[in-house]
């Protein structure tokens, strides 16, 4: 059996910051290694890791038991990416990063683009340099030992900004350069496997509120993928396309099969959300070999769940991994040997032991003849009422010969000084001090507080009286930067009472 998994993970250390934080002590390499583990798949394919080159670290490029090829984006920090994992039983004969072949390195790549005379080169540049695309090439055999090729395309296709009209656009002409080298590739004889985050939900029944957004079907996204795939899955019928949505394949009717939440609105408790995550595979690769099509919502780490799938076929490893692994960066050829690979015990020769022993013990000895030396050789204090030397405590307490000193004629009664005495008269002068300081403070803030008037209290909203939660405008506009009250429940369907009402309140009058 060949296992598949993707997860849009929003940013590669996210999730293992949390796997870490369970056990104390364990490194990156062993969260993102059991991170791996937890997935069980044979080929892992990660979205939106939000690591560039620059940053990219050898705990997260290189794990044991697996080879890594990584998509980085060429434009911004910490936006967008793509990483593919690989078991080492599930070896690729080839991986490439992109889809127009730019970015080919003419060694061990893939291939098959198709005809993009349609695309500019800058353009073909602009596509692939946000690290959106990842291909790797497997061997696979079949049950009835039938050796063939596979591909699978791990993508982050762009999200379409409302603001924004020429991210829409950006986002269609991506849709059509992967669907071009898709089908270049089956052409080609291999079969084909696109998986990862589209950012389309396709179908009515992939959104929870498609009933209240205008012209659902108009969509661009979602018609791209209606010529994309094929109608009911694995049925036969008219409309016959190249791809299959897998899940919707073996399970067609399933509602609230949903694959992101919005994390500011904590949508996810309520399952108010959307499919955008996919597993499309070609139709003669999912009628024969699928065997399953699956999601895992309740693994946590990002705004988005895993899905996967289950192929009956085998895969065949090669012996040596394309040049776009990992490993063979230069920053890390040469790095895979822990430290702890070059730390050997080593018997200690006994002679060599006992005069390191004889020398400890020399050391030792000199330095308290040394110490010992040094206190002779320091000078004694004086002695009381002497004007050099330092005074001991006690010489502050004793009675006072100035007079008598002064005149040895006249007669001075001497005063003894109660220690006890003196010290709680320090300890009251304190004590008053600091009830000085006390209220002067309170007064200054009784003061501030009558002039500012202090914080609003927080209100209740009005469907469920509880009290609300703040937030600020961040869209451009007149509005932006204010803040206002809404209500603190998750975000969920209209008609469920313990979702979200619709209460709103300006924290203040514009």
């Amino acid at each position: 059996m060949l296992r598949l998994a993707s997860w849009n993970i929003n940013g590669l250390r996210s999730p293992l910051q949390g796997v870490v934080g369970q056990e104390p002590g364990n490194g990156t390499t062993m969260a993102l290694g059991r991170l791996l583990d937890e997935l069980d798949a044979d080929v892992v394919c990660l979205q939106e890791t939000k690591v560039t080159r620059d940053v990219l670290t050898e705990p997260l490029a290189i794990v044991e038991g697996y080879n890594s090829y990584f998509s980085f984006s060429r434009n911004r920090s910490g936006y967008s990416g793509v990483a593919t994992f690989c078991k080492d039983s599930a070896t690729p004969v080839a991986a490439e990063e992109g889809l127009s072949g730019l970015l080919a390195t003419q060694n061990g790549d893939v291939g098959c683009y198709g005809n993009m005379d349609a695309f500019t080169q800058e353009e073909l540049r602009a596509l692939d340099n946000e690290g959106r695309a990842l291909l790797t090439q497997h061997k696979i055999r079949t049950w009835e030992g039938q050796e063939k090729t596979l591909t699978i395309i791990n993508v982050y296709c762009p999200h379409a900004n409302p603001g924004k009209p020429e991210r829409l656009a950006f986002k269609m002409r991506f849709y059509h350069l992967l669907q071009i080298r898709a089908e270049a590739l089956l052409a080609a004889g291999s079969h084909v496997i696109i998986l990862g985050d589209l950012n389309t939900a396709h179908r009515p029944i992939d959104h929870w509120d498609a009933v209240s957004l205008e012209c659902f079907e108009e969509d661009p996204g979602r018609k791209w993928m209606d010529g994309l795939l094929s109608v009911l899955g694995c049925q036969e019928g008219a409309h016959v396309r190249p791809f299959i949505d897998t899940y919707r394949c073996f399970h067609p009717k399933k509602k609230g099969a949903f694959t992101c939440w919005s994390a500011v609105s904590g949508a996810r408790h309520l399952n108010y959300g959307t499919r955008l995550d996919y597993v499309l595979g070609d139709r003669a690769l999912v009628i024969d070999t699928f065997q399953d099509s699956f999601l895992l919502p309740e693994v946590m780490g990002s705004d988005h769940c895993p899905v996967g799938a289950v192929l009956s076929v085998s895969s065949v490893p090669t012996k040596h991994c394309p040049s776009l692994c990992t490993r063979f960066l230069p920053e890390f050829a040469g790095t895979q040997l822990k430290i702890l690979h070059f730390l050997v015990n080593l018997e200690q020769d006994p002679v060599f032991g006992q005069s390191e022993l004889q020398l400890n013990n020399q050391t030792q000895v000199q330095t308290r003849q040394n110490k010992i030396h040094e206190r002779s050789t320091q000078p004694q204090p004086c002695q009381a009422g002497s004007s050099k030397g330092q005074k001991n405590l006690k010489s502050y307490f004793r009675p006072s010969f100035s007079c008598a000193q002064a005149s040895p004629d006249l007669e001075c009664p001497s005063v003894m000084v109660n220690p006890e005495v003196e010290v709680s008269a320090k300890v009251v002068e304190v004590q008053a001090k600091a009830s000085e300081a006390k209220y002067g403070k309170k007064v200054k803030s009784l003061c501030w507080k009558s002039v500012l008037g202090g914080p609003l209290p927080i209100p209740l909203c009005g469907g469920h009286r509880e009290p609300c939660v703040k937030r600020t405008v961040k869209k451009p506009g007149p509005n932006r930067g204010r803040c206002f009250y809404m209500c603190a429940r998750p975000q969920g369907p209209p008609t469920d009472p313990s979702s979200r009402c619709n209460f709103f309140l300006w924290s203040r009058p514009k």
